[in-house]
């Protein structure tokens, strides 16, 4: 079996915030039967000098459409981190899986040879598409999705494996 680039990022992609989505659904069931405001899961981190989770899910958006488009040779979409609730952050993933979806298989033409550049507070980071993908994108993306999941499931969301590989 051969997977394509294009294929794995949207597959990739698409299960895992389909599994966060699902999972801040299960957040905001669970504050409401226990009778507390989602926001507080909104702010709780695993660890003093950790983001909190909605900086995660905006970071697990954030590489998710990076990945996508500069494999795919695209202008990245600019997304404002101003999301505050439980549904402005569902929308920022919705927002996210469009821009995904949006993008032709075609695009995808070249992208394990393609020169990817990415800017850093620091320096710019230089990879070859395929090295980017493996390398940086992908441990990027499920860094910012499972710290999400954990942070959700230290606070006591009923949650477990299925729910983070989006398996039913």
């Amino acid at each position: 079996m051969t997977l394509s680039v294009q294929e794995t990022v949207k597959t990739t992609i698409r299960r895992s915030l389909v599994a966060l989505d699902a999972m801040l659904d299960k957040a905001a069931a669970f504050a409401a039967t226990k009778g507390f405001d989602v926001g507080v899961l909104l702010g709780s981190r695993l660890a003093p000098d950790m983001f909190a989770l909605t900086r995660q899910v905006q970071l697990a958006s954030d590489m998710a459409k990076s990945m996508a488009g500069r494999l795919a040779g695209q202008t990245l979409p600019v997304f404002e981190d101003v999301e505050t609730t439980l549904p402005e952050l569902k929308e920022r993933i919705a927002r996210t899986l469009a821009f995904v979806d949006s993008i032709d298989a075609a695009a995808f033409d070249g992208a394990e040879q393609r020169e990817i550049r990415v800017p850093t507070r620091a320096e710019v980071l230089e990879f070859r598409g395929d090295e980017y993908l493996v390398t940086f994108a992908l441990p990027n993306f499920y860094f910012h999705v499972t710290a999400a999941y954990m942070i959700l499931r230290h606070n006591g969301v009923e949650i477990g494996k299925r729910d983070f590989l989006g398996v039913r």
